[in-house]
């Protein structure tokens, strides 16, 4: 069965999916060609609830110089992008999405993309996230990616449970005893000794990931050297793996039948995640409704998700494009990619629109955006190669381990460090 985009988020297989641009790739799309094929279209590729259709359909009849062609690409997006884009030809699209987690394989060959800088973008970079506006632009200073939506962290938890093992339960409250990883720690321990089925934390990996996210190091450095064998990466892994010897991890993955039955139950009574997360434990468990509340997470703000939209440099006329991204990803447009898709804005005035300020019943009549807005302008910028994915890799197989296998940790450790090196080498870092 094929894996959610969600689902591979949480299990950070971020990237690992599809061919570099350059590479080779097994499929092939049958898109029709937009102005790089001559004419007045203008194709625009993305895949389901990418974008706010609404938006997308209103694009059409507002930018009537072109004919805005939007196409909902299934299947994997990235393995379609890459094939076209290599293959060249006149089925390269005009305006197209790229994947978050996709993004860094794609900076390589960012002279197959416009330079956004180019055709104005400088002029509206103040009313997007610094940290994402950066995140766009490659390694010499050319803005590639223009700003979707995000993914800004925080703890989701049952009220109900937190008050019934004499923890706190109101939102300010919990984020001020769980501050940090260790304080969140310790108040799982005394939740497990107020009800034995209750865990703090879903599984390792994702207490692992978050915590590496909240840095401004990942696992290469801008000169493509590997640095995952430093502190920065060993404290995670420490701290993700100690959740197993305190006994407040419930091993459970996401998604699953078990993650659903913990949710539901209040034996999975928290989890650190992105906004979007809100929208699985609303499926997993509908019938908590008003159970829950968000409070700012353990050790900082981080990030899980978001997207971009690029012009190729086929594009014929890339003016008309850009005017169409911009109004597509504006402020109030965004408020719209909100509440027709669950995109959380990239756009700063966006959060006190009236689409982000309503009370949600799920989460007890909690202004949720008041924990996920202050959230995302803290979370720090990452350099984030495109070797970056294939060296985390063996973190993930190695913590795996120790949950699922009872693996001792320091060993894990080191074979972890060995495989990601060993990789980090046929990649070419130094």
């Amino acid at each position: 069965m094929e894996l959610s985009r969600r689902r591979i988020l949480r299990l950070g297989m971020l990237g690992m999916a599809g061919a570099a641009l350059g590479g080779t790739a097994s499929c092939s799309t049958s898109a029709s060609g937009g102005s790089s094929a001559g004419g007045n279209a203008l194709d625009l590729w993305y895949w389901a609830d990418g974008l706010s259709k609404k938006v997308v359909d209103e694009a059409i009849t507002r930018f009537t110089e072109v004919e805005l062609k939007p196409q909902q690409i299934g299947g994997n997006f990235k393995e379609k992008l890459v094939t076209t884009m290599s293959s060249g030809g006149e089925f390269i699209p005009d305006i197209t999405g790229i994947k978050g987690e996709d993004f860094a394989s794609f900076t390589p060959q960012s002279d197959r993309f416009l330079n956004l800088l180019d055709l104005g973008a400088g002029s509206i970079a103040d009313q997007y996230l610094p940290w994402k506006w950066k995140k766009g632009m490659t390694k010499d200073g050319k803005l590639i990616g223009f700003p979707i939506d995000i993914g800004p962290t925080a703890m989701f938890y049952r009220r109900d449970v937190f008050a019934e093992a004499g923890l706190p339960s109101e939102p300010a409250a919990v984020a001020a005893q769980m501050s940090t990883w260790e304080d969140y720690f310790a108040a799982g321990v005394e939740l497990k000794k107020a009800r034995a089925d209750a865990f703090m934390i879903s599984e390792t990996w994702a207490v692992f990931n978050l915590i590496v996210g909240q840095g401004t190091a990942r696992y290469v450095d801008e000169n493509e050297r590997f640095i995952g064998d430093q502190d920065h990466i060993r404290r995670a892994w420490d701290l993700a793996t100690s959740t197993i010897a305190l006994g407040i991890n419930a091993k459970s993955q996401a998604n699953t039948p078990d993650w659903n039955a913990g949710l539901t139950s209040g034996s999975l009574s928290t989890l650190t995640g992105a906004a979007w997360a809100a929208i699985d434990i609303k499926s997993a468990a509908a019938g908590t409704a008003g159970k829950w509340g968000v409070a700012a997470g353990p050790g900082g703000a981080a990030n899980i998700g978001g997207s971009f939209l690029a012009i190729p440099k086929e594009c014929a006329k890339p003016d008309v494009a850009f005017k169409i991204i911009s109004w597509i990803l504006s402020p109030e447009n965004q408020a719209r990619g909100f509440t027709d898709s669950a995109l959380f804005p990239s756009t700063p005035a966006t959060y006190t629109a009236p689409a982000l300020t309503a009370p949600d019943p799920f989460f007890g009549g909690q202004i949720t955006t008041e924990v996920f807005g202050p959230s995302a302008e803290k979370i720090p910028v990452q350099y984030e190669s495109p070797n970056d994915q294939a060296v985390s890799a063996p973190f993930q197989t190695e913590l795996t381990n120790v949950e699922s296998s009872g693996k001792d940790p320091n060993a894990a450790w080191a074979d972890a460090v060995a495989e990601a090196k060993k990789i980090g080498q046929r990649l070419g870092l130094s």
